[in-house]
C-alpha cells in the first residue's frame, strides 16, 4: 500500500512501495506538495512561438527571404572597397583596451610631461614608443676608438642621413624632414660620433665613461657605447681605454599624424635599402646590424600572412566535411544541397557584416582575417546542422510551411543560446579598440 503524492514525496513513496509499508510525510514535504507548480518556460515558450511564426513566414514567402538577403549582401559587401583606406596595424594601440588603466595613466603623463618632436625632442619625456632606426656597429679588429674605425662608422651615418623616400606625387621624404629635432637641429645619432665629426682631431685617449664632457657639454655614453674596457678613475668617471660597439639611434617625428606617416615611409625605405647600403660601402673593419621601431610590426604582419593560408585550407576542409556529412543514399533525405546553401549563407553573412563595419569607418587589422574562420564555421555552420537534423525529424506528409514552422520552433532555444554565447565570447576576444 502507498500514499498519494499529496501525502508522500515521490522518492519516499517509491521506497515505501518497495518495502511494502508507508512512511509519514514530513511537514516540509507537505508544504512543498501543497504549493502550486510554476511554469518555468518563460523564455523557451515565447522564443518557440516567435520562431514558429518566422518559419511559417519563410515557408509562405520563400522568394522574399531568398532575394532580400542577397540584395543586402550585395549592397553591404560594397563596403569592402574601403578596406585599403581603413586597414591599420598598430600593435600598441589596437591590441590594448580603450578604457584600460595603462592608457589612462599614459594620458596623465602626457598632460604633465609634454614633448615637442620638432624643436625640443627628449626621449626620456616620451610615454609612447617613438619612431626610430637603430644601427649597431661592432669593431671586428681593434677598438673603435680609432680614426679608421670611426671613419667607417661616419660613412654609414652620412649615407643614412642622405637617404630619402618617395612620397605621394613623387615628393622626396628626406631624413632632415622627418628627424626629431632639438633647437632646430636633428638629434645626433651618437654623441661621441657627433663630437668626433665636428673635430676630427679629437683626443680619443681622454674619453671618460659613462659621462664625457666635451666643450663644457656633458654626454652620457652608457646607452650608446658597449664592450667597454675602463682605466683609472677620474672623478666620478673612468677613462675609456677600449670600446667594441657603438649604437647609432635615428629618432623620427611621431606626435603629429602626418609627420608620423612620413616617418614610417622613411623607415620602410631604410629597411629596404640598408642591405644595398652595406654592400656599397664595403665595410672592412666593422660589422653592422639594424633594427627599427617598425621591425616587430612588419614581422607580425608577415607571420599573419603565412598563417592565413593554413586557415583557408582548414576552412575548405570543414566546408567539404559539412556538405559531405549530409549525404544520404536516399535521394529524398539527401541534404547535400541544403548543406551547401547553409555554408554559402554563412559566408554571405560574414561579407555583409564586414562591409557594414567598413562603411561606418571601423579600422581593419590584418590578424582579424583569422576570425573569418570562426565566424563562418562556429556561428553559421553549427546552426545549419541543428536545423537539418530537426528537418529530417519532421513528417513527410506535412507541407513546407508546416515543416519549417516545426523546425524553427524546435531549434529556437538552441540556436539563440549558442549564437548569443558565441557572439559574447568573440566580442570579448576582439580587441577593445573597436577594430574588425
Amino acid at each position: 500500500m502507498s500514499l498519494g503524492p499529496s501525502k508522500v514525496a515521490p522518492e519516499a513513496g517509491l521506497e515505501a512501495e518497495a518495502h511494502g509499508d508507508s512512511l509519514p510525510a514530513t511537514p516540509l514535504e507537505n508544504q512543498l506538495s501543497e504549493r502550486p507548480r510554476r511554469d518555468t518556460n518563460c523564455l523557451e515558450v515565447p522564443l518557440s512561438r516567435a520562431f514558429r511564426r518566422l518559419g511559417w513566414e519563410v515557408g509562405s514567402h520563400p522568394w522574399i527571404f531568398l532575394l532580400v538577403p542577397m540584395v543586402l549582401t550585395a549592397a553591404l559587401g560594397t563596403g569592402l572597397i574601403y578596406l585599403p583606406k581603413y586597414e591599420e596595424e598598430n600593435l600598441e594601440e589596437q591590441y590594448t583596451p580603450i578604457g584600460s588603466l595603462a592608457k589612462a595613466e599614459r594620458r596623465f603623463v602626457q598632460e604633465h610631461f609634454t614633448a615637442n618632436d620638432s624643436n625640443r625632442f627628449s626621449v626620456s619625456r616620451k610615454s609612447t614608443e617613438v619612431n626610430f632606426a637603430s644601427i649597431l656597429a661592432v669593431s671586428i679588429t681593434t677598438s673603435l676608438l680609432d680614426q679608421t674605425i670611426l671613419s667607417e662608422i661616419s660613412k654609414v651615418d652620412d649615407v643614412i642621413q642622405d637617404l630619402y623616400a618617395t612620397g605621394e606625387n613623387r615628393t622626396q621624404i628626406r631624413y632632415s624632414q622627418v628627424c626629431a629635432k632639438y633647437q632646430g637641429v636633428c638629434v645626433p645619432s651618437n654623441p661621441l660620433l657627433s663630437a668626433w665629426q665636428m673635430n676630427r682631431n679629437l683626443d680619443l685617449r681622454n674619453i671618460t665613461f659613462p659621462i664625457y664632457n666635451h666643450m663644457g657639454q656633458p654626454f652620457y655614453l652608457a646607452g650608446t657605447i658597449g664592450g667597454t674596457f675602463l682605466g683609472e678613475r677620474t672623478g666620478m668617471n673612468h677613462l675609456l681605454l677600449e670600446a667594441k660597439a657603438m649604437r647609432l639611434l635615428y629618432y623620427l617625428k611621431t606626435e603629429a599624424g602626418e609627420d608620423n606617416e612620413l616617418s614610417k615611409k622613411w623607415l620602410i625605405h631604410f629597411l629596404n635599402q640598408f642591405s644595398n647600403i652595406e654592400k656599397s660601402l664595403a665595410l672592412k673593419n666593422i660589422q653592422v646590424v639594424y633594427f627599427t621601431s617598425m621591425s616587430r610590426q612588419l614581422e607580425f604582419e608577415a607571420t599573419s600572412m603565412t598563417v592565413t593560408p593554413l586557415f583557408h585550407l582548414a576552412s575548405l576542409l570543414i566546408i567539404l566535411f559539412a556538405i559531405i556529412s549530409c549525404y544520404r543514399c536516399d535521394c529524398v533525405r539527401n541534404k547535400m544541397w541544403v548543406a551547401a546553401i547553409g555554408v554559402i549563407s554563412a559566408a554571405l553573412a560574414v561579407v555583409s557584416g564586414f562591409g557594414l563595419m567598413l562603411y561606418v569607418g571601423m579600422p581593419f587589422v590584418i590578424i582579424v582575417i583569422v576570425s573569418l574562420f570562426f565566424l563562418k564555421q562556429v556561428l553559421g555552420v553549427d546552426d545549419m546542422f541543428i536545423m537539418i537534423s530537426a528537418w529530417q525529424k519532421t513528417s513527410l506528409m506535412d507541407n513546407i510551411k508546416q515543416r519549417l514552422s516545426s523546425v524553427y520552433s524546435k531549434v529556437a532555444v538552441s540556436i539563440t543560446i549558442t549564437s548569443i554565447t558565441n557572439v559574447c565570447f568573440l566580442g570579448l576576444e576582439i580587441p577593445s579598440k573597436n577594430v574588425i
